[in-house]
């Protein structure tokens, strides 16, 4: 009967190790094989427009391989310079071989180096 005092395919208490509660992992602080740098190529970056000359430091970063979301809610009122800045931003997208589109009513988006912007919007199944 001592064969059966002993469960045949468990393991005695004392060999599981024990794992403390309050361990945790910074996730954060650690760096992954083949992840991008922070200040590497493929960024979405975010920028406001006021007038026509903020151009020159927003488009820059389209030609270094990132991602823009440009606010232009402040200048939405006056048509000659959205119209300036949407054909500026147009150009930067054919010189880049990238993608521009408006998203509602204050956002365009601008994709460079051969990034599509998909024009469809996903739906959540709650209406």
């Amino acid at each position: 009967m001592a064969l059966l005092s002993r469960k045949p395919f468990g393991k005695i208490r004392d060999e599981v190790p024990t794992v403390e509660s309050d361990q945790f992992i910074d996730l954060g602080a650690m760096s992954f094989e083949g992840e991008a740098s922070s200040g590497g190529k493929g960024n979405i970056k975010v920028a406001e427009v006021y007038r026509y000359e903020d151009l020159a430091d927003i488009t820059q970063p389209v030609y270094e391989g990132s991602v823009m979301l440009i606010d232009y809610s402040h200048i939405a009122n006056d048509t000659e310079s959205l119209r300036r800045i949407t054909s500026e931003l147009k150009s930067v997208a054919r010189d880049t071989n990238g993608d521009v589109a408006a998203i509602g009513g204050n956002f365009i988006v601008i994709a460079p180096n051969g990034m599509r912007i998909d024009r469809q919007k996903i739906r959540g199944g709650f209406r």
